[in-house]
């Protein structure tokens, strides 16, 4: 065997280590789901069992934090991806004032750690006399997913030939059909990626959530608060099922991708 051939096989090998590593956590995850526990600690294996499936929404603190990470998640996404993606268009096609002070303010929020966002935004809410509640807590996830949002939308449009749009303006579009017609859907594999990221980042967020929750439990935070008395399979459930319409909605967007491009 050559040199190169072994490289190959060493370099395969170390990816699909990789990628069973980074795996691992959710295929544990998957499979306690169906674990027939008969204690509070369900780290052990004792059966196969549908139950959990169909007591899903039994623990009623429990369904009533997912259903807090939904709603926190759905509107954060919708109002991070409105204003994400005018952003995104402004700084990949227009110059203005500001604009190199624009692009460092959302590489600064991407890389800025979490824990001293969430302190920085406690400190905001505090000195304004903000109650900390759903309100509050949107706002924050709006705040650290607006720049994901913004830097996919903004490698999407450098990349499209602007005489697409001059073409329709030339032949009697107006500005916003030019953007509804031309614009919007090819920019739109940007956006819907965008739009996955600020969700997932929405509904699994700790800790800037517990910073500004004020009397409002998520899904993390719930978890979180269970470690102690030991974490219920529903969780285990609940988590599949995400990850599951999450690949999903991946899979669905990449058919659509490509069978446009």
């Amino acid at each position: 065997m050559s040199r190169s051939g072994l490289g190959d096989r060493l370099l395969h090998g170390y990816t699909w280590l990789i990628i069973i590593w980074l795996s691992s956590p959710i295929a544990v995850m998957i499979l306690f789901g169906f674990n027939d526990k008969q204690s509070k600690s369900n780290t052990s294996w004792q059966g196969f069992t549908l139950k959990w499936y169909a007591q899903l929404f039994e623990i009623s603190d429990l369904t009533v934090a997912l259903r807090n990470s939904l709603l926190i998640a759905v509107i954060s996404t919708v109002v991070t991806v409105v204003i994400g993606t005018m952003l995104g268009l402004a700084l990949g096609r227009h110059r203005f004032r500001g604009k190199g002070a624009t692009n460092f303010l959302v590489f600064a929020a991407i890389s800025t750690p979490e824990l001293v966002m969430g302190a920085s935004l406690l400190s905001l809410f505090v000195s304004g006399n903000v109650p900390r509640a759903t309100a509050t807590i949107i706002i924050s996830h709006v705040l650290f997913s607006l720049s994901f949002v913004v830097v996919t939308v903004r490698a999407r449009i450098v990349t499209l030939d602007p005489s697409l749009e001059e073409a329709a303006r030339d032949l009697g579009a107006t500005a916003w059909g030019t953007f509804r017609q031309v614009t919007l859907p090819s920019i739109m594999p940007g956006v819907m990626a965008g739009a996955m990221l600020s969700f997932a980042l929405s509904i699994d967020d700790y800790v800037v959530t517990s910073f500004v929750n004020g009397s409002t439990v998520t899904f993390p935070l719930w978890i979180v608060g269970a470690v102690k008395t030991g974490i219920p399979a529903q969780v285990n459930v609940m988590g599949t099922l995400i990850f599951g319409i999450g690949v999903l909605i991946a899979v669905v967007n990449a058919i659509a991708v490509r069978r446009r491009d």
